[in-house]
């Protein structure tokens, strides 16, 4: 039986009831989530789901020329490859990692035999799915009608929620691609955050020095977001 002593540090795993759990631990496997890795992508066929626990994936949509814009991001809180047992079995975006880190996956084939014991496990993961499209939805609407620098804000937010610490490891340009815009807007967004005190950037860290006026100078898509996954997906273990 393999040990995974951090299957906690993943809210969905810690929400899993003690009996799912222990059933779920000798199949979850340690993986390390390098920046830049791609997990899958649009129309493979997934091997695996992914539990990050410290780091960050993007899903990103990608057009035939080569354009991308992300859809929605993926850490601690959640799961990589919801296609799997939303009975799609592959999905058209792609998945990368974001923020570097680690993580534990699981199989297909374990996951779905899961889902289809219709228990708590579907029901946990329903809530998450519904919680991620609130998530898609909103990053629409968000990138339509709102200004970058409040897409920057937003996504800033959406990223802390999802590490540990108060620093990100982000190029200017990495974000531009998640964020489907030039890299001289987010370096103009950027540079209006560092000016206001908000943010310190430097040689790719950005270190988020002043969060509460950053949420006040958010759109109200964050807020929106994280009120989704608070009440969908509490901290606490499910009994």
């Amino acid at each position: 039986m393999v040990a995974v002593p951090d299957a906690g540090a993943n809210h969905l795993l810690a929400a899993l009831p003690d009996a799912e759990l222990q059933r779920w631990l000798p199949q979850l496997e340690h993986v390390d989530l390098p920046l830049g890795h791609v997990l899958y992508e649009s129309g493979a066929t997934l091997s695996h789901v992914y539990f990050p626990t410290t780091a960050i994936v993007s899903l990103l949509y990608v057009l035939e020329n080569g354009a991308s814009a992300e859809i929605a991001v993926v850490g601690k809180e959640g799961i990589v490859g919801i296609s799997l047992f939303m009975g799609g079995e592959s999905t058209p975006n792609r998945a990368v990692v974001q923020s570097a880190g680690k993580g534990l996956r699981l199989s297909a084939d374990a996951l779905k035999a899961e889902f289809n014991r219709a228990g708590a496990v579907l029901h946990l993961l329903l809530r998450y799915t519904q919680a991620l499209i609130t998530q898609m939805s909103q990053t629409a609407v968000c990138n339509r009608h709102h200004s970058l620098d409040q897409q920057l804000c937003r996504w800033l937010l959406l990223s802390l929620d999802r590490l540990t610490g108060d620093e990100l490891v982000m190029t200017q340009e990495l974000i531009s691609n998640m964020l489907g815009v030039r890299r001289e807007g987010v370096t103009e967004a950027a540079q209006q955050l560092q000016a206001a005190g908000l943010i310190r950037y430097a040689r790719g860290r950005i270190t988020v020095l002043d969060r509460d006026r950053l949420e006040q100078r958010s759109c109200e898509c964050y807020a929106v977001v994280k009120k989704e996954y608070d009440r969908l997906l509490p901290d606490e273990r499910a009994k």
